[in-house]
This record gives C-alpha cells, structure tokens and sequence, in this order.
C-alpha cells in the first residue's frame, strides 16, 4: 500500500507552521503550538486516531491566540486530505460517543471532500490554562473546511469545561480512525454511488 503520509507548511504574517501527518502510524505525536492547552487536545486528537502528528506553529501570540489555533487547523486539514490522496479505498464514514467522567460528547465525520461544519458545543468559561473556548470551534472548522470533511461535532452533556473540550477532541479522534481506515472490499474504488469523491 502506498504510504499515506503528507507534510505541509503554510506561512503568513501572522503565522509559520509545518505538520507531517501519517496516518497509518501508532499515534505518536509532537505538538508545540505555543499553547499549552492546545497542546493538549492535539496531542488527544494523533493518539486516539492513532495518526501520526507532529505540529510545529509559531503564532502571534502577543496578539492572542486566534491565528494560532485557526491556522494550524488549516493546516492540520490540508495535511490530511493530502495524505488521504484521491480518498478511493476508505470506509469514509466514522463517528463516534466519548464518555469523560460526567461528560458525553459524540463527533461524526463524512470524508467526502464536501466540507460542511455543525458544532453543538458551550462552554461556561471563557479559558481553559490559557486557551479561550471560543477557539475550540475556529479550530474544528478550520480543520474541517480544509481536510474536505463534513465534521458534526456535540456535547451531549457534561459541566467541567476541560473534559466538554478533551470529549470532543476525542471523539473526532476516535471517528477519524474509523473513516480514514482502509475497506479492502472496495478494491481501492470510493465509497459512492457516484463512482466518485
């Protein structure tokens, strides 16, 4: 099979990152965002897809963190359709429920190169460490608008902010794996009625 792995850099004025992404591997990851937090959920999102992730973004912080997290989503997304290639020969669907202590978060995800983007998600706090909640849903759309996914992110229920976020980072992660995994019945051909993505 051939290697489904990409590396792609994008720099602005407001920011410079590079993320390689491979998404045959184990899980291993190498986040640094400049954002704690960030780090964190990211950190979530290559484990539990088991797709290798290694994000290097300087942003300008000084401003906030806005830039950062938006653009590493672009980026992060660009880096997975690239590796996905032609997207022929995957399940293509994935989804996943994502129990964290109190909380029940659910992400669905349709890898149909036909980006559209639902998140049902609040928060009562306005940071996480030094992150703003706001971020989280910049974050996904980002990623979403520019990996050609159609990404239904919900936080079914749940009251610690940490664990409404992280629930979500990984039931994407967990819907992921389930969607880039190769169907070997389809013989390498797309899953649609179409013929094609």
């Amino acid at each position: 099979m051939t290697a489904r792995t990409a590396t792609v850099s994008r720099k602005t004025k407001e920011t410079d990152i590079t993320v390689e992404v491979n998404l045959d591997g184990s899980g291993q990851t190498d986040i640094e965002t400049g954002i704690g937090f960030f780090d964190h959920m990211l950190d979530a999102l290559g484990r539990h897809s088991f797709i290798d992730l290694r994000v290097r973004t300087i942003g300008d912080l000084h401003i906030d963190g806005h830039h950062t997290v938006e653009d590493t989503g672009i980026v992060i997304g660009q880096a997975i359709k690239e590796a996905l290639g032609d997207f022929a020969g995957i399940t293509r669907y994935g989804h996943a429920y994502l129990p964290m202590d109190e909380t029940l978060s659910r992400a669905a995800v349709d890898l149909c190169k036909r980006p559209y983007f639902i998140w049902k998600v609040d928060f009562n706090r306005d940071k996480i460490g030094e992150m703003d909640t706001e971020l989280f849903k910049e974050f996904f759309q980002a990623f979403a608008g520019n990996g050609g996914m159609c990404l239904h992110i919900e936080n079914l229920y749940g009251e610690n902010c940490h664990h409404i976020a992280e629930s979500c980072f990984k039931a994407v992660a967990r819907a992921l794996k389930m969607a880039v995994a190769p169907e070997p019945r389809l013989g390498g051909a797309p899953a649609s009625t179409k013929g094609s993505l």
